[in-house]
């Protein structure tokens, strides 16, 4: 059976990416609708009324009424924005967050993509979070580097064209969009600092969160850390933990780049409680369009693991 599927900002670089993962694929249709009147609500609500499923790579403002535009009309939706990642209405499209998460999402009509960064962070720390090992109250930090494609289309620009600096920092002001939807489903009770930056590459991302673990309550062992992540990810198709006996290679934001996985490494020295918690993803992989497609497979009952994914 063919599922038809409609990208709304197909033009932009995730919408692109999700198209070129789906257009080989026997099993999906593509509704499409002619460039010109991609921002025709007459054209975009036909698109819609065609589709069984809609993926929407559009601002916030844009996601907004595309919901409203096709409320009345029976196509599911995945959305890449932020606009509804906190809505409790809405599946939080991260299916290993939870043992009934990927349940969740396979019959949801709407299904909300995780942000690139908020990706990396919440797979680092609501297993700890959710086994007790970490308080909901403790101070957390989280540092990251992305490559530029996350920046959209004048971000690229500038970094093809050579005006963007080799690497920057951002978001100091702790306004960061990601942010509401880490603190929710890591269930924090305080809000992190985080501090993203972006490199001189296009592709992949590295998460980390520091921890003291003498300041975390009870005696917490870095083989304990390592082990809840471990048995919460054990048999996962996309995430997978790397062995704690690994602490000197290095880590490569690229290391994952056309794929839909994501690696965690427990790092550190186990004697004095030093650790470092780092997410290895492709930030438009399991960071935006790979993370599409999975949540698609689970909601037209594919389930078969695709490298293309």
């Amino acid at each position: 059976m063919t599922t038809k599927v409609f990208i709304d900002g197909e033009a932009g670089t995730t919408g692109l990416q999700i198209r070129d993962r789906l257009i080989r694929r026997a099993d999906i249709e593509l509704v499409q609708i002619d460039p010109d009147l991609r921002k025709d609500a007459d054209a975009r609500k036909a698109a819609f009324a065609a589709a069984d499923v809609a993926i929407l790579c559009l601002p916030d403002a844009a996601a907004k009424e595309a919901v409203a535009l096709s409320a009345d009309l029976d196509v599911r939706i995945i959305d890449a924005s932020t606009a509804h990642r906190v809505n409790p209405d809405w599946a939080f499209g991260l299916p290993e967050l939870s043992p009934d998460q990927a349940d969740r999402i396979k019959t949801a009509r709407y299904v909300a993509n995780p942000g690139c960064y908020s990706t990396g962070a919440i797979a680092l720390l609501a297993p700890l979070v959710k086994a007790g090992l970490v308080p909901a109250d403790h101070p957390i930090s989280i540092n990251a580097i992305s490559g530029y494609t996350g920046g959209g289309k004048g971000l690229i620009a500038d970094f093809d064209s050579g005006e963007a600096p080799a690497a920057f920092i951002y978001a100091t002001g702790q306004t960061h969009k990601h942010l509401p939807e880490i603190v929710e489903y890591c269930g924090l009770d305080r809000m992190p600092i985080f501090v993203p930056s972006v490199g001189n590459f296009a592709q992949g991302m590295a998460v980390q969160i520091p921890l003291h673990l003498s300041d975390l309550p009870g005696d917490v062992g870095m083989g304990q850390i390592h082990a809840a992540l471990a048995r919460h990810y054990e048999g996962a198709d996309h995430i997978r933990v790397c062995p704690i006996e690994d602490q000197d290679s290095r880590i490569v934001p690229t290391a994952l780049n056309g794929s839909n996985d994501l690696e965690i490494s427990v790092r550190g020295d186990a004697e004095t409680g030093r650790v470092v918690l780092i997410a290895v993803l492709d930030n438009l992989g399991k960071g935006a369009s790979g993370a599409a497609v999975q949540n698609l497979d689970l909601m037209i009952g594919t389930f078969a693991d695709r490298d293309a994914a």
